[in-house]
């Protein structure tokens, strides 16, 4: 892997590696052995303001791609982006993910006009989908509008936890340590330590009240 640098020779010597491990997630150990990480073969990075921090692990058919002035594109430290997630963004979107948060396949981020910001140690399942802008609705004539807008975009604290096949909306905050359940559609903020489910995404508990309950479980059962 010390070879596996930008380039024609650095993608030969990955695939060389990859031979000795298995496929699909086998490969995310690799990661670890050098500080410029790994990036697969079939990886397509196309972007001209994008940052990637050590030991970050690119899948197989991971798209980055740069529409019309797109803004900047931060990976932190030991992320990892599994196969054939695609992240796009222009016209000034933004977007960060903070140290050590895993984003699961086929998750889909367009970060047009707004700032999608993830934090540290966020989980994310796969299917998700993340779009910080909204189109402008015409009361007459053709209906959409090709203006996009955004209401500020999308922030997505440390800590938190994201179901298989969510979608999160513009304008939205899901504060730390949040738990988002399957296939809910998060359209307005969610505070600290929630436990939200449902279209729309709302609030069910918190995740002090369901260790609570867990242990008062486990006391019944005498374990």
């Amino acid at each position: 892997m010390k070879f596996a640098v930008p380039g024609r020779l650095g993608r030969f010597a990955t695939r060389i590696a990859i031979l000795f491990v298995p496929p699909y997630k086998g490969t995310a150990p690799l990661a670890r052995l050098t500080d410029r990480g790994f990036i697969a073969p079939s990886a397509v990075l196309h972007h001209s303001d994008l940052t990637i921090g050590s030991h970050v692990y690119i899948g197989d058919r991971v798209t980055i791609f740069e529409s019309r002035r797109g803004g900047s594109i931060t990976i932190g430290n030991r992320v990892h982006l599994h196969q054939d997630t695609i992240i796009e963004n222009g016209e000034g979107g933004v977007l960060t993910i903070g140290d050590g948060t895993s984003i699961q396949p086929r998750c889909q981020f367009n970060v047009y006009k707004g700032t999608l910001r993830i934090g540290s140690n966020v989980q994310i399942a796969a299917g998700c989908g993340f779009y910080p802008y909204n189109h402008d609705f015409q009361a007459e004539g053709d209906g959409v509008a090709k203006e996009l807008r955004t209401r500020g975009g999308i922030v997505i604290e440390d800590g938190v936890w994201i179901g298989f096949g969510v979608t999160v909306l513009d304008g939205v905050k899901i504060g730390r340590g949040a738990v988002i359940g399957a296939g809910a559609v998060v359209t307005q903020d969610l505070p600290e330590g929630a436990v939200a489910v449902g279209v729309p995404a709302r609030v069910v508990k918190m995740r002090a009240q369901v260790e609570r309950d867990s242990s008062r479980d486990r006391r019944r059962a005498g374990l």
